[in-house]
């Protein structure tokens, strides 16, 4: 039903596709937005939210090693205390509830472990409201049931990386 890409996910509603996982998660916010609008309604904290979406710098971590490790270990430290900052002392990115971006970055937690045992270091240690707002978010029975368990990640993860095409042992 994806007539671009031809992938999944595809939402199908009112007999048309809405394709790729953001679009889809934006277009349910605005076609049901009556009651918790994942989204704020200032304009500019919108922007805001869309931007931090686009944050991750995993995929580095854990493609390379070497020097190349080093860079990305290094990258996604960055990254991370950036969205420390976004974050604050607020207990979700929206505040005082789960919202767009919240929905966005908490399946990258599932990472953690790989990312920690791969690039030798903690997260917890370097990032210690991430590690906080992540295990808040995992309190919630919506998304810990569907998220999957760290360490299955980390063994899938591992047999990625070990295929030739990704060059990594």
């Amino acid at each position: 039903m994806d007539p671009i890409h031809k992938k999944i996910p595809v939402l199908i509603h009112n007999g048309k596709p809405v394709c790729e996982s953001l679009v889809i998660v934006l277009y349910i916010d605005e076609a049901w937005n009556d009651k918790s609008p994942l989204l704020p309604s200032n304009p500019y904290q919108r922007a805001q939210a869309r931007m931090i979406t686009g944050f991750s710098s995993i995929k580095e971590v854990w493609t390379t090693k070497g020097e190349e490790l080093k860079a990305a270990k290094k990258e996604f430290l960055e990254t991370y205390n950036i969205l420390e900052g976004e974050l604050g002392d607020k207990p979700y990115f929206g505040g005082e509830r789960l919202g767009y971006v919240g929905l966005t970055l908490i399946p990258f937690y599932t990472w953690f472990y790989f990312i920690k045992t791969i690039g030798c270091f903690k997260i917890e240690a370097q990032c210690p409201k991430i590690v906080a707002w992540a295990k808040r978010c995992m309190q919630k029975e919506t998304i810990a049931k569907i998220l999957p368990d760290q360490k299955k990640v980390y063994e899938l993860l591992g047999q990625f990386r070990k295929r030739a095409w990704f060059g990594v042992d």
